[in-house]
């Protein structure tokens, strides 16, 4: 006899944990649909292809393509975000060198170091609609407060002139700008050249006497 069906399981996994892995091969599909194709140029169609999954169960775990490209966006800083504070966590004490660089390390090969994700984070995320745009922004700001919280522990480190916010913005705004053209490049550099580049200027506005 076949595994028993009930409301809240099929073939051993539980309705959230069916959900999950859905929505899981909608993400990587989503990356490797909108990377190749771009998010404009895409269809619903051509994700659940990719995904193969039906548009039935599509529309069972989002309400558009937009919503998907949010979430396959969230996925990768999420990762960002978790590989970022293990790298911190592993140099309890470190200086504002070490620490900017392991940062930075930790972040950019959680999101460049696969390509789809990296087009999704600086490309294809910018300009959607004014609800994607201010998403974005939400989480530039957020990442804002990530690196003051980290380094506002580091003693050497001093508040810059113009503001946490506005240094936070400027430092960010480079570094989606280096890694939007880094992703687009046919001939790109070692990412370890991208995290040098950056955190010479991170350090620069962390430190700047240094």
């Amino acid at each position: 006899m076949g595994t028993p069906q009930t409301r809240h399981s099929y073939a051993g996994q539980s309705v959230p944990e069916r959900r999950a892995e859905r929505r899981a091969l909608f993400i990587d599909a989503a990356l490797t649909v909108f990377a190749a194709r771009s998010y404009a140029k895409s269809s619903v169609t051509e994700i659940c292809s990719a995904a193969g999954l039906s548009r039935r169960q599509f529309y069972e775990e989002y309400s558009s393509r937009e919503d998907l490209l949010i979430a396959a966006y969230d996925a990768a800083q999420q990762a960002a975000r978790t590989a970022v504070a293990a790298a911190v966590a592993e140099h309890p004490g470190g200086s504002a060198r070490e620490l900017v660089s392991a940062g930075l390390t930790a972040y950019l090969h959680a999101v460049v170091t696969d390509i789809r994700r990296a087009k999704i984070a600086y490309v294809e995320i910018v300009g959607v609609s004014d609800r994607v745009e201010q998403h974005r922004l939400d989480v530039r700001d957020e990442w804002a407060r990530t690196i003051e919280a980290i380094a506002s522990n580091i003693p050497e480190v001093h508040a810059p002139a113009c503001g946490w916010p506005t240094a936070m913005a400027g430092f960010i705004g480079a570094l989606n700008g280096a890694a939007h053209h880094w992703s687009m490049d046919e001939h790109r550099p070692p990412v370890g050249a991208l995290v040098d580049m950056l955190s010479t200027l991170l350090f620069a506005l962390l430190i700047p006497d240094h």
